[in-house]
């Protein structure tokens, strides 16, 4: 394998990644700041009330998008899998 082509899937591992878990961070910053706007309009200072919202919200967006996610890295593996199986050659 040559440099150029470890590199190069490298970069896709990485975009891969921030693709696929894109979702569920965005989901629970947004559930994050709802509720941190909530608490500095009512001044209720309690750290943990933001626990049980963002892992409620991160597993419906999961449930939403877990068959897309699915493909993407399916669709990832396969590509790897095959383009090492053509360089081996």
């Amino acid at each position: 394998m040559s440099p150029e082509t470890v590199i190069h899937v490298g970069k896709a591992a990485v975009q891969t990644i921030l693709l696929t878990a894109a979702p569920m961070l965005i989901a629970a910053m947004v559930i994050g700041l709802m509720i941190s706007i909530f608490q500095a309009a009512t001044q209720i200072n309690e750290q943990t009330m933001t626990f049980i919202p963002k892992i409620v919200a991160v597993f419906i967006t999961l449930l939403i998008f877990g068959p897309w996610i699915m493909d993407v890295l399916v669709t990832f593996t396969t590509g790897t899998i095959t383009q090492i199986a053509s360089v081996g050659r």
